[in-house]
C-alpha cells in the first residue's frame, strides 16, 4: 500500500476548502481556520481519516465484498473508470440512475435490453433496418453504455460505495444510507459528513487532491484483494485435497469390499468344486488305498494269531500283542475273560451237580439189578 504524508497532501492542495460563507457548520471539527476568505482543512484528521478507511476497505474486501466507486462530476469521471479498472470494482462515472440500487429490477432490465440491442447491432437484421431506425439504436445502445456500463457485470448490491462528491452525488448518498450499505466518501467543507460512516476531509474539486485520496484508496483495495483471492485459492486447494482424500478412502473400501466379494465367491467355488469333478475324489482315493495296505499288512498276524486266540477262549488272556489296536483288543478280551472263566465254573459245577444226582440212581438201579440176579439164582 503506498505511503502518503501530509506534505504529499499539501502539494496536491487537499487543504483548500470552498469559501467560509459557503461551509457547512457539520464540518467544524475539520477545518483548521480561513485565509482569504477560504476554508482550511485541517490536514492532520485528515491523515487519521484516510486511514481509518483504507482499514475498512481492507475488511470488506478481505471477506469478499465488492466496492462501488462513484464519481459523477467532470473532474472525478476519468479518476472513478481509471479507479475500477484497476481494482476490478464497479463505478458510475457518468450519471447516477435514480434507482440505481433501490430499484435494482428495472435496472437490471435496462442492462438486459441494452444485451439486447448489442445483439440486433451484431447481427445481419440489422442491414434490414431503415438508416432513421439504425441511428436510434445506434444513440440508446450509446446512452445506456455510457450510464450503465460500470454496474452491467453486478449481480448484487455493493458492499460498500467510495463516494467522490457527496453533494454532486447525493442521490447515491440516500440511495445507500436508505440500505443500510457502508460509504466512504471525500468530503469538503461545503457537504455534510453526518451520513457518511467514514468521511475524508478534504478538496474535492481539484483532481490532484481526488487522486491522491483515491490511489491510496485503490492501493489498499488491491492488498486486501491480493490476500482474498490467495486465500479463496488455498481453500480451494484444500477442499479439493480433501475431496480427493475423500475419493481415495472410498476407493480403497470400494477395493476391500470387492476383493472380499471375490474371496468369498472363490470360496463357493471351491466348496462346490469337489461335487462336480470326480478326478480330485480319484486322486483322494489313492492315499486311502496307500493307507489302507499298512491296515491290511497288521491284519495279517492278527489272523495268524487267531486260532490260537479262539483256542484259548476260555484262559486267561495274557497276551502282549505289538500293534496298539491289538492292545486294546487284548485288554478287551482279558476283561471278558474273568466272565468266560466263571460261565466254566458254573458249567463244571452243573454238571457235577448233575452227576451226583445221576451216581444214587445209577447205585439203586445196580442194586436192583444184583437183587434181581440173585432171586434169578436163587429160584
Amino acid at each position: 500500500m503506498a505511503k502518503i504524508t501530509i506534505k504529499d497532501l499539501l502539494e496536491a492542495g487537499c487543504h483548500f476548502g470552498h469559501q467560509t460563507k459557503r461551509w457547512n457548520p457539520q464540518m467544524k471539527e475539520y477545518v483548521y481556520g480561513a485565509k482569504n476568505g477560504i476554508s482550511i482543512i485541517d490536514l492532520t484528521k485528515t491523515m487519521h481519516q484516510i486511514s481509518d478507511a483504507c482499514n475498512f476497505l481492507q475488511r470488506i474486501v478481505m471477506q469478499g465484498g465488492d466496492v462501488l466507486f462513484v464519481g459523477t462530476k467532470r473532474q472525478a469521471q476519468q479518476i472513478t473508470r481509471e479507479l475500477a479498472e484497476k481494482t476490478g470494482m464497479f463505478y458510475v462515472s457518468e450519471r447516477w440512475l435514480g434507482g440505481t440500487l433501490t430499484n435494482n429490477i428495472t435496472i437490471r432490465q435496462s442492462i438486459n435490453k441494452m444485451y439486447d440491442i448489442d445483439k440486433v447491432l451484431q447481427s445481419e437484421e440489422m442491414n434490414s433496418l431503415k438508416k432513421k431506425e439504425q441511428s436510434a439504436l445506434t444513440r440508446r445502445a450509446t446512452k445506456l453504455h455510457r450510464d450503465l456500463d460500470g454496474i452491467a457485470s453486478m449481480k448484487k448490491l455493493p458492499a460498500v460505495m467510495v463516494i467522490i462528491d457527496v453533494c454532486n452525488d447525493n442521490i447515491a448518498v440516500r440511495e445507500a444510507l436508505k440500505l443500510r450499505i457502508p460509504t466512504v466518501a471525500i468530503v469538503d467543507t461545503n457537504g455534510d459528513p453526518s451520513n457518511i460512516d467514514f468521511p475524508i476531509a478534504a478538496n474535492d474539486d481539484a483532481v490532484k487532491s481526488i487522486k491522491v485520496i483515491t490511489d491510496v484508496l485503490a492501493d489498499a483495495i488491491l492488498v486486501a484483494k491480493e490476500v482474498y483471492q490467495k486465500r479463496v485459492v488455498e481453500e480451494k486447494a484444500a477442499k479439493e485435497a480433501e475431496k480427493a482424500e475423500k475419493a481415495a478412502k472410498a476407493a480403497e473400501a470400494k477395493a476391500e469390499k470387492a476383493a472380499k466379494a471375490a474371496e468369498a465367491k472363490a470360496g463357493k467355488t471351491e466348496a462346490k468344486a469337489p461335487k462336480k469333478a470326480a478326478a480330485p475324489k480319484t486322486e483322494k482315493a489313492a492315499p486311502k488305498a496307500e493307507k489302507a495296505a499298512p491296515k491290511a499288512e497288521k491284519a495279517a498276524p492278527k489272523a495268524e494269531k487267531a486260532p490260537k486266540k479262539a483256542a484259548e477262549a476260555k484262559a486267561p488272556k495274557a497276551e502282549k500283542p505289538a500293534e496298539a489296536k491289538a492292545e486294546k483288543a487284548a485288554e478287551a478280551k482279558t476283561e471278558k475273560a474273568p466272565k468266560a472263566e466263571k460261565s466254566a465254573e458254573a458249567k463244571a459245577e452243573k454238571a457235577a451237580d448233575a452227576k451226583a444226582e445221576k451216581a444214587p440212581k445209577t447205585e439203586k438201579a445196580a442194586e436192583a439189578k444184583t437183587e434181581e440176579v440173585e432171586t434169578a439164582v436163587a429160584e
